[in-house]
């Protein structure tokens, strides 16, 4: 009926109401019925949506959790604010879980203290977020046990209490007509009871809490459900390498000086072998491994079989879960300083973006230029002792000559660097950890280099790590071209400085004349040499004689008689007859010499060619006989030496041959026969008919027959010289004179430009080395590597950059590719060695991590989302096989004397020296309640209980903690 509302001192709510006229609802009487009320009617709201609504309407996953979410719901009573969170689980396709398992690592701490699965959990909206008043927490969990109850619900109700550091929770449960499940957790964080370190203890604490206390237990037998999980975890590797002593120390000091940007290399660390190691030291990206050991569910009935649990190996136990744990550079790259490849790399970019400000290298060094006094801020110069040793480890000789294959991927041999082992390839990885790679720094390196090269040159001393023979490779970056012709110039002057010695040595009257005698034996020498003699003559890089070349002049003036008797002359040098060719006037076959091949020539030298020939024209081309390169890009004086060498050779070969002869052997597209063209073996450039068919008709073509031809004057010019002792087309010391001018005035940029295509080259062919197995993800990764490798630096390629900060960009970003990819390596490389003979589980471990971290490889750094996702990155946990235990038993080592020294009560079940990190015990017994006991159905307990339908869990007790601390959670089944 309507009234007047007015005070009533009854009530318990001291609120005035509104002096308005209404109802009076006198089923919410107070405000703790109402707090009651708004309690019920939340979790029938949440009730009805269900999970997958709640989910839908922004239900918040929980951190660590990959299927446990929340819902919040602020509560006011009177002046007290509260927090109701609603946990609950789903699976991945939205369904509600149907039952949780005891050993989730991903459970929330209530779900492993009590065993439930969907929970309320209420807390003040304090700093302290727990209940310090032992009344106002029973209170409240009494108005949250009757909203419940209200609303139909079965969840499990918690509150937190005590002090926070305790972890302390009481909870309750209602679980249909009869029983009510009550919940109590606790901690000890410092002086845990001696007893409560070890099973015995621990099973004799939870028989305490269902018989009388006064009961001796060692003579009664209680049958317990027992379940036990130990995890282990190695050492971190860091960690172990810094136990050292002070004596092992000191020496270590000792030689910090010869290990410059390095740790002490006295220290075994895990990537010695690893093939980087030659430049640093990388972090391992498996800092350790977490093992967890599960024993299943078996029944207990004494505190003896307790003590035989505990000394129990983690050998017997049911099951094994191994968890990689990853260091937190991979996922974090501002974690600390890395030195590795890709930031070294970065640092050299940044060098040849820098390389434009100055003309000589020297620039950088001297104190005249105003661009050094800018650097000397910024820049760090090792120590000369350091500049000596790089410069040692340089030009050091080995005992053969290194294989330049080492390492080389099938597509390192399309970006234009050197090859690995290669000297210039070896000085831009060492610019990589000279000082911080730096601009001043390399040059620093550079002019030392080049100093050290040019000492090579004048004393005739070897150029280490570069061939001495062998065409250039003109695939190879041009530095790298110069120093290999640089190598053959100072080894044909060291042969060419061995014959002087030697003829000045020798008699000089054995040298006045040479008999007729003794030049026919020599030729028939060569005549009956093998084709493989032949064959390696002519292939060989430069045909010479250096002690025939000192008596050049003599021979010459002894043999360049034109009105010589054909009594004298003397056939020398012949290859053999060309088929059935004979000369036009003394009708003798026609045999071809032995010339010289010709000189090599790095890529610009064939550059400066092509220019002559489009300066001077094709007055000098030669014909088909050539090379090809040399028959197209070799015109002016050098292609008139080749064709005097020729000629010479020639005559000698065929004493009585005129200009004719040497055209249709030479050069027979000159020669325009009248004859019908034949198809003959072959043997040579052109054969001829029968010998009744004489003189052949034919003759020269129209630019042979021309007035003042060059090619007749050349040949009225030749003396008759076999290749043997003819002047060498190769000058060595004109030649390796112009490559260390080369060297020593290269532009600063052009320099930087081919050591960022060399050190990227090497990096990647050093990394390619690594050992990781069968790891087919890791394979595919380098093969693009070196694809973004080629496609970034075909800029650099160029003469000049069309785009300067367009390609330092590319660079960074290349720098960027090449650190994740180098990150992988490293991560293959470690998985691959500690799983050796557990192939299987290597392979499962890596291919979760490359699933992990691949999506995140083109991700920048400055992006807070994808920093966030790379930091939690964590690799999911396996589970290990019997066959493998013991490959995952042996990454356990057996703990040092300074390892183990905090140990001081063990709690047994030790796997390898190791104490377990954390010990989850669960202890259970049951009740039958189809004992006529109780009247409840035993569908409804089924529903609520973990056990058989005809079983009630009555006592549950979970224990976590270690020698220090030591975790409960007690819950009690009982019937109200």
């Amino acid at each position: 009926m309507a009234s007047i509302s007015k005070s009533n001192p009854l009530e318990e709510d001291d609120d005035a109401e509104e002096e308005v006229q209404h109802f009076d609802d006198f089923t919410l009487a107070s405000s703790w019925e109402r707090f009651i009320s708004d309690i019920e009617a939340t979790c029938r709201q949440w009730l009805a949506d269900g999970p997958k609504n709640l989910v839908e309407k922004g239900a918040v996953a929980v951190e660590d959790s990959k299927n446990l979410f929340t819902v919040k719901h602020e509560l006011k009573n009177v002046a007290k604010s509260y927090c109701m969170e609603f946990y609950f689980q789903i699976e991945n396709n939205g369904s509600q879980q149907a039952g949780i398992g005891n050993w989730n690592s991903n459970s929330h701490d209530l779900q492993l203290c009590f065993g439930v699965k969907d929970f309320l959990l209420i807390a003040p909206q304090s700093a302290s977020g727990v209940l310090l008043d032992t009344p106002e927490s029973s209170k409240l969990l009494s108005a949250v046990a009757i909203a419940l109850s209200n609303c139909g619900s079965l969840w499990p109700a918690f509150v937190p209490v005590h002090d926070p550091s305790r972890k302390a929770y009481i909870g309750i449960q209602n679980m249909g007509t009869v029983f009510t499940r009550r919940f109590e957790a606790d901690r000890i964080g410092s002086q845990v009871p001696v007893k409560l370190m070890h099973l015995e203890g621990l099973y004799e604490l939870f028989v305490s809490k269902f018989v009388y206390s006064g009961v001796d237990f060692s003579m009664h037998n209680f049958k317990v459900h027992f379940m036990m999980r130990l995890t282990y975890q190695t050492f971190p590797y860091d960690e172990e390498d810094e136990e050292i002593d002070m004596d092992e120390l000191m020496d270590d000091k000792a030689d910090t000086a010869e290990n410059y940007g390095s740790e002490s290399r006295n220290k075994v660390l895990w990537d010695d072998d690893c093939p980087w190691s030659e430049w640093y030291s990388a972090e391992d990206p498996l800092r350790g491994f977490e093992l967890v050991v599960t024993w299943a569910d078996r029944t207990v009935e004494s505190t003896l079989e307790m003590a035989e649990l505990e000394n129990a190996s983690p050998h017997d136990a049911e099951k094994w879960i191994l968890h990689p744990i990853l260091s937190p550079y991979l996922g974090d790259p501002s974690h600390g300083k890395r030195i590795d490849f890709a930031s070294q790399l970065l640092c050299l970019v940044e060098a040849l973006d820098t390389s434009f400000a100055a003309q000589f290298m020297e620039d950088f060094v001297s104190v005249e230029n105003p661009s050094s006094e800018n650097l000397k801020t910024s820049v760090v110069i090792p120590p000369p002792s350091v500049l000596d040793r790089v410069i040692k480890d340089l030009f050091r000789e080995g005992s053969k000559l290194p294989d330049f294959t080492k390492g080389e991927h099938r597509l390192s041999r399309a970006l234009k660097a050197a090859p690995l082992e290669s000297l210039f390839t070896q000085f831009c990885l060492h610019s990589l950890w000279f000082g911080n790679c730096n601009i001043r720094a390399i040059a620093f390196l550079w002019i030392e280099f080049v100093r050290e090269v040019r000492w090579c040159w004048e004393e005739t001393q070897p150029l280490p790590k570069m061939p001495i023979d062998g065409p250039i490779d003109l695939s190879t970056c041009l530095i790298n071209q110069k120093l290999h012709l640089l190598a053959i110039c100072i080894e044909k002057k060291r042969e060419m400085n061995e014959e002087f010695l030697d003829c000045i040595g020798s008699d000089d009257s054995s040298d006045a004349s040479v008999s007729v005698e003794e030049h026919r034996k020599v030729d028939k020498r060569r005549n009956t040499s093998s084709e493989a003699d032949l064959q390696r003559k002519r292939d060989s890089s430069i045909a010479e004689d250096t002690s025939n070349r000192l008596r050049f002049e003599r021979k010459t003036e002894r043999t360049n008689s034109v009105n010589q008797s054909p009594t004298d002359a003397i056939r020398r040098g012949s290859a053999g007859p060309v088929g059935t060719m004979m000369l036009l006037k003394s009708r003798q076959q026609l045999h071809a010499p032995f010339t010289q091949d010709p000189p090599l020539m790095t890529e610009d030298m064939h550059e400066e060619r092509l220019q002559a020939v489009e300066a001077f024209g094709d007055s000098l081309v030669s014909s088909t006989s050539f090379p090809v390169e040399v028959n197209k890009n070799v015109p002016g004086q050098l292609e008139k030496d080749i064709l005097l060498s020729d000629m010479s050779a020639f005559k000698a070969a065929n004493p009585d041959a005129v200009f004719e002869d040497f055209i249709r052997w030479h050069s027979p597209g000159d020669w325009e026969s009248f004859e019908p063209k034949t198809t003959e073996p072959s043997a040579g450039p052109s054969t001829e008919g029968s010998k009744d068919e004489w003189p052949p008709r034919g003759r020269l073509s129209q630019r042979m027959s021309d007035q003042g031809n060059l090619w007749r004057k050349s040949w009225n010019d030749a003396p008759a010289l076999p290749a043997d002792d003819q002047k060498p087309l190769l000058d060595p010391n004109r030649e390796g004179e112009k490559i260390v001018h080369y060297l020593e005035t290269v532009r600063p940029h052009q320099l930087l430009e081919q050591m960022v295509c060399t050190a990227f080259r090497g990096s990647a062919d050093t990394l390619n080395q690594t050992n990781f197995g069968n790891m087919r993800q890791m394979t595919s990764k380098l093969e693009q590597l070196y694809l973004i490798i080629k496609s970034t630096l075909g800029a650099l390629q160029r003469n000049n950059l069309p785009d300067k900060e367009k390609t330092v960009k590319d660079l960074k970003r290349l720098c960027m590719v090449f650190e994740n990819v180098e990150k992988l390596v490293a991560v293959a490389a470690s998985i691959h060695r500690k799983f050796l003979d557990a192939s299987r589980l290597a392979q499962v471990i890596f291919s979760d991590f490359y699933g992990i971290y691949a999506p995140t490889m083109g991700m920048s750094s400055n992006d807070e989302e994808n920093k966030k996702s790379r930091t939690e990155m964590e690799v999911s946990r396996q589970e290990v096989s019997l066959r493998e235990r013991q490959v995952v038993s042996n990454l356990f080592s057996p703990p040092s004397a300074n390892q183990s020294w905090r140990k001081v009560l063990s709690m047994g079940n030790l796997l390898n020296g190791h104490e377990p990190i954390l010990r989850e015990i669960i202890f259970s017994t049951g009740d039958d309640v189809n004992n006529g006991i109780h009247y409840a159905a035993a569908a409804d307990v089924a529903a609520t209980s973990d056990r058989k339908g005809e079983e009630i869990e009555t006592h549950r007790m979970y224990v976590s903690g270690t020698s220090n601390d030591l975790r409960v959670g007690l819950s009690v089944t009982s019937c109200d």
